[in-house]
């Protein structure tokens, strides 16, 4: 495909809107006067990059766990209290008393990069004097506010389990009031056979609906039973994928020609330790540790890995472009003498995504099974880290290493290149902007100056924020159309242009 023009009626549309923008920001005078002159000659038009518009994704208020991701099990792997002992197990709760049921988590999983398990010791027992009640004890999980159960559709459960003895361990997905049982079935084993950490998966269907629903594992049988990473996913998530059909369509909808992720701040974390690191995010989803999001302060499992990432590009049509740590942090940096290790991180995440099905870390990708190559064509080194003092000096050597190995990929500088010259090799630049409804549309002549040599700018994050905003006004929205209107025009030095952010869980507004 090729570059398409701007359509004349772009040149009306921003006539249109700075006459309504100018009527809400001022009371004009009756009696004033204006000759207005529009060129809308074929001439006057200008060509637009085949990836001008796309979209970008952060996991920020809960978009990708409870939001995008199927995942109904928030910490599914009982991790999100940390890996030390007792923890917290938040948002799981317990059923039933001290006196029938005890709860705590030790270190026995058999997973080595998530050592946390929840222990249940019941102490009562279907029959003799101490008698479970006829619901049983164990625990519940509500997800993210509640899960979304709709009658009709399938539910894959998996869990991991083991016991000091025969087990018949109910597992039902319930209703608001817990008494309304929405589907169930019994997990019923010997003891030989749950001596050991088993996989056990299920599939259940609804027969009603409740959107504040949750999935619980009880049992009326005396003994002692661990489970490790619990999950329940519809089965009809897009394309197979483990993606919302629902919310996905909207995307697939909006025909972005790329996908720009995982963040944003998520990239970076408040500091190192917290930030998102590919490697961990990829292989079964039950041995991925995952990680606190200390900039959004909510733990992820991440289950929506790097891998995840790349598919659901590939999915939408989209051209991924990955945005990768370079040792900055919010509050820590590497030394550019130190950041070699990073540099490798990021070579090896490329490799993951082109390399040959038989290379180190394509047969990683190939294993999971997608051995044809993604197509990867552009990465950004860090997010809004230019005037961090350890940036440049990092930005050369992964530059000079990427392009070493990879001549064709397009690399993002995070520093601004629309007001000067950047000093440093770039193939784009980041330019991002959250401001009021005003200031926003006066940008809109903001790259009318920008240099016509040179790379090109890369608008990855732009939107009204603050009262503009609240949760979304016309106001605001004319002055994203009149901003974006401006790019239009200089579609001959920007590339690639996204809003941000995408999607925002009511429930964890930001």
């Amino acid at each position: 495909m090729g570059s398409c023009k701007a359509p004349n009626s772009v040149l009306l549309l921003y006539l249109f809107v700075s006459l309504v923008y100018q009527c809400f920001a001022t009371e004009l005078d009756a009696s004033q006067t204006a000759l207005l002159r529009v060129n809308a000659s074929e001439a006057s038009a200008q060509q637009i990059s085949e990836t001008f518009f796309g979209l970008f994704f952060e996991e920020i208020n809960h978009a990708g766990a409870g939001g995008i991701w199927a995942e109904l099990v928030s910490n599914r792997g009982f991790e999100a209290g940390g890996p030390n002992i007792p923890s917290n197990i938040d948002p799981w709760s317990i059923i039933g008393d001290e006196s029938s049921v005890i709860v705590s988590t030790d270190r026995s999983s058999c997973f080595e990069r998530n050592k946390i398990a929840l222990k249940l010791e019941v102490l009562c027992d279907s029959k003799g004097l101490s008698t479970c009640p006829p619901e049983g004890v164990g625990i519940s999980n509500p997800g993210f506010w509640g899960m979304n159960i709709v009658q009709g559709k399938t539910y894959k459960v998996a869990l991991y389990v083991r016991a000091l003895g025969s087990i018949n361990v109910s597992v039902a997905l319930t209703g608001s009031n817990r008494s309304q049982k929405l589907a169930a079935t019994n997990i019923i084993a010997s003891a030989s056979e749950v001596s050991d950490w088993k996989k056990i998966e299920l599939v259940l269907e609804a027969k009603g609906t409740n959107s504040n629903s949750s999935l619980q594992l009880t049992t009326t049988r005396k003994g002692v039973i661990w489970f490790d990473q619990v999950s329940v996913m519809p089965l009809d998530t897009y394309k197979g994928h483990g993606f919302r059909t629902d919310l996905v369509k909207m995307l697939a909808d909006l025909k972005p020609r790329f996908f720009r992720f995982p963040g944003g701040c998520f990239v970076e974390g408040e500091w190192l330790r917290n930030a998102f690191r590919w490697k961990e995010t990829v292989g079964p989803w039950e041995e991925r540790p995952g990680h606190f999001g200390d900039v959004w302060m909510y733990w992820t499992d991440d289950g929506l890995g790097y891998f995840e990432f790349l598919q659901l590009s590939e999915d939408l049509g989209a051209l991924p472009v990955w945005v990768f740590n370079n040792g900055i942090s919010h509050n820590d940096q590497v030394d550019t003498s130190s950041v070699l290790p990073f540099v490798q991180e990021a070579l090896d995440g490329i490799e993951f995504a082109r390399g040959d099905p038989d290379s180190t870390w394509g047969s990683v990708r190939a294993a999971l099974g997608h051995p044809e190559p993604f197509d990867l064509r552009y990465v950004a080194i860090g997010n809004e880290d230019c005037s961090k003092k350890n940036y440049k000096g990092n930005y050369r050597k992964f530059y000079n290493a990427i392009k070493s190995a990879y001549p064709d990929i397009k690399i993002i500088t995070n520093c601004d290149g629309s007001s000067q010259k950047l000093d440093h090799p770039a193939d784009l630049y980041d330019y991002h902007v959250y401001t009021s409804s005003s200031d926003i549309f006066s940008r809109a002549r903001h790259f009318d100056s920008a240099s016509r040599n040179g790379p090109k700018a890369f608008v990855s994050e732009y939107a009204v924020t603050g009262n503009d905003a609240g949760k979304g006004s016309f106001l605001a929205a004319l002055g994203e159309a009149g901003f974006l209107i401006g790019l239009e025009k200089n579609s001959d030095v920007i590339d690639m242009v996204s809003y941000a952010p995408l999607f925002v869980n009511t429930n964890d507004r930001r």
